[in-house]
């Protein structure tokens, strides 16, 4: 009993931990929304939802390294072979620093460039480019924040990294109103505040390794760098696949809505993106608990805890799901005034988008973490194609449905994971029907 005592106060306070984490995603961009529709616009919430495939490529580049590295680094460490974690936790840093640098290169050369990439409305590209440049000179920042929290959590300091992250949120929200109201920057303020916040954070993580009882350092022997650097990559792959996807899915949805429904949909639609960071802050702090301490019981060969953290999660994310979504039901014109909407016909698209997609989050929650947990339990493929269809199974669904019947593009999204719900549930069927089918065929041991 003691210990099934000791493991339940172990789960909550890895998911409070990680829930907190994900708050730097949420916060960092729902209160740079808000703040800048308050002081500079509705249009300034559509340059920072214009701006988000490049924020999200970074972010699929930070999870391919960090997020496999992390799963490898929770199993060794539950082996307790922390030479070999040691060695997998280097190579993911140095890997996050070097891309970061590499986007900041790209950043004070060719910022002009992929703004027009991202951003066809003449009138919403000045504040677009405005608001990526900073973003882009602090992209080692932006990743390294990711890839800290993730090391730093799973090696026994999740509370350090809830710390940090409020941190990180705290000077986030101070910098957006000082550079923005007193010093007048306007959106370009937005994002240099949300930079600056992250490498404070970056500092208080680094305090873990001062800890006397930590397992991670630099080490630069360990294995062969390639191998490990490809199982890194493997076990990241389904998570990165998935934000890759997503990273289309943001560029063609922005293309779809600004060409169908203009200013007025594209306001509609960033506010609904940004109500989905306040459903990814649950779903991203179950699937980081998930990960981290579902790791460690599979290294240490605990299935029976294993299923028991699962079910634990699913619980979780059932009920946040179901709070979030009545919320944004019964006051759905209050959450787009909040954004800074103050004329009629964006405050009245706004409240019937989010009434439909605050529906629609619900199914990606569930699909989302059930990605997580096949790929733990090695069902490789399912979880493959899942990384794959989360997003991409939206987009021509999107552009069908503005071809055929605009005044209903809303529901694309709910459509697109009915129909990927049903297709997993027959691939899981075939999947595990081909599995013992297998298993028959083994001869007795």
């Amino acid at each position: 009993m003691s210990k099934d005592i000791s493991f339940n106060t172990e789960y909550w306070r890895f998911l409070w931990s990680s829930i907190l984490i994900a708050l730097s995603a949420c916060l960092g961009n729902v209160v740079d929304s808000v703040i800048v529709g308050n002081l500079i616009g509705e249009d300034g919430v559509s340059a920072i939802n214009l701006s988000k495939p490049v924020t999200q490529f970074m972010f699929t580049i930070s999870m391919l390294l960090s997020t496999g590295a992390g799963m490898l680094v929770g199993m060794e460490l539950g082996r307790k072979d922390y030479r070999r974690a040691s060695y997998i936790f280097t190579l993911s840093t140095i890997g996050c620093l070097a891309f970061g640098m590499l986007q900041t290169v790209a950043g004070l050369f060719f910022t002009d460039d992929i703004t027009r990439w991202f951003c066809t409305h003449e009138q919403l590209l000045a504040a677009t480019r405005d608001y990526l440049f900073p973003l882009m000179m602090g992209a080692p920042a932006y990743m390294m924040s990711w890839a800290l929290a993730t090391m730093v959590g799973v090696d026994g300091s999740p509370r350090l990294v809830s710390a940090a992250i409020l941190i990180d949120n705290a000077v986030n929200l101070c910098c957006d109103i000082i550079f923005i109201q007193w010093f007048g920057w306007g959106i370009e303020g937005s994002s240099t505040a949300t930079v600056i916040g992250h490498i404070v954070g970056i500092a208080f993580m680094c305090w873990h390794f001062r800890y006397p009882d930590h397992h991670l350092q630099m080490a630069f022997a360990g294995g062969k760098a390639g191998a490990t650097f490809r199982a890194m990559v493997s076990q990241g792959a389904p998570l990165a696949l998935a934000s890759i996807s997503l990273t289309a899915l943001l560029f063609c949805a922005n293309s779809i809505v600004l060409s169908t429904m203009g200013r007025t949909g594209i306001f509609a639609f960033s506010v609904c993106m940004n109500i989905l960071y306040i459903y990814n802050l649950f779903l991203s702090g179950t699937c980081r608990t998930v990960q981290s301490l579902g790791s460690i019981q599979v290294g240490g060969g605990d299935n029976e805890k294993f299923r028991l953290v699962i079910s634990k999660s699913f619980r979780f994310i059932t009920v946040a799901m179901l709070t979030t979504c009545a919320f944004i039901w019964i006051a759905p014109e209050a959450v787009t005034r909040f954004f800074g909407a103050d004329e009629g016909d964006m405050i009245a698209e706004g409240v019937r988008a989010l009434r439909i997609f605050a529906l629609s989050f619900i199914p990606f929650c569930y699909i989302y973490t059930a990605m997580v947990v096949y790929k733990l339990y090695g069902y490789h493929t399912i979880a493959l194609f899942i990384s794959l269809a989360l997003s991409l199974t939206v987009i021509p669904v999107l552009w069908v449905i503005s071809l055929t019947a605009p005044d209903y593009l809303w529901y694309s999204y709910l459509i697109a994971y009915a129909i990927e719900a049903v297709a997993i549930l027959v691939l899981h069927k075939v999947t595990h029907a081909r599995f013992q089918l297998k298993s028959s065929d083994m001869p007795p041991a």
